[in-house]
């Protein structure tokens, strides 16, 4: 793969200011290829960033960068105002969902993130109708939460292409209601869930 291109910073800042857009979350695909996981192209972008007239809030939705401690210590050196990585499904699903990551490795980034600075806000997403039980949605819900998550979104997986995973279920959207309740009931700040909602639903 090619480089991280540092111009690219500057016409996502471009973007933000000409469509006066006040919350941009920042993601990439993953980058194992580059020595701290594209950390270093993260950081420059939010501290470019901050440099925008007015109060833009910038969110960083990261991959697990290996769970490599200082790839995620120099994300959140640049101060953005959320930090989010996404555990996606319940941890029996990893090997069919999330190939080559770890659930308690995603865990332990929310967690360190959180420990590198209590006035970051964190967040979380979880992807439904892709097999999981119910109480395994509740079980991620309730790891998301002890390891100090603020926000947490809980969304139907949709099919986005022919070679993607099969959607194994629809729910009902009386079931993302019991979603809510159960994030309500488990502490969480802030909680979206919805059949359309996705983890870069902003608050």
């Amino acid at each position: 793969m090619n480089p991280p291109d540092k111009e690219e910073l500057f016409r996502i800042k471009e973007a933000i200011e000409r469509l006066g857009i006040t919350h941009a979350i920042i993601t990439s695909v993953t980058r194992d290829d580059l020595a701290d996981g594209g950390a270093g192209h993260f950081a420059d972008c939010v501290n470019i960033l901050k440099g925008i007239k007015g109060s833009a809030k910038i969110e960083v939705l990261v991959p697990d960068f290996c769970g490599d401690r200082k790839a995620i210590e120099k994300v959140i050196s640049a101060r953005p105002d959320i930090f989010s990585h996404n555990l996606e499904t319940a941890p029996r699903l990893y090997s069919k969902v999330r190939p080559g990551a770890d659930y308690r490795r995603s865990l332990e980034i929310l967690k360190y993130a959180k420990a590198l600075d209590k006035g970051i806000i964190t967040k979380s997403g979880i992807m439904v109708g892709l097999g999981e039980f119910r109480e395994e949605v509740r079980g991620v819900m309730a790891d998301i939460r002890a390891v100090g998550c603020d926000i947490v979104t809980v969304g139907q997986y949709l099919k986005p292409g022919p070679d993607c995973l099969d959607v194994e279920e629809f729910l009902e959207p009386w079931e993302f209601d019991k979603f809510s309740e159960w994030a309500r009931e488990l502490g969480f700040k802030k909680y979206y869930c919805g059949p359309f909602v996705r983890s870069s639903y902003v608050f």
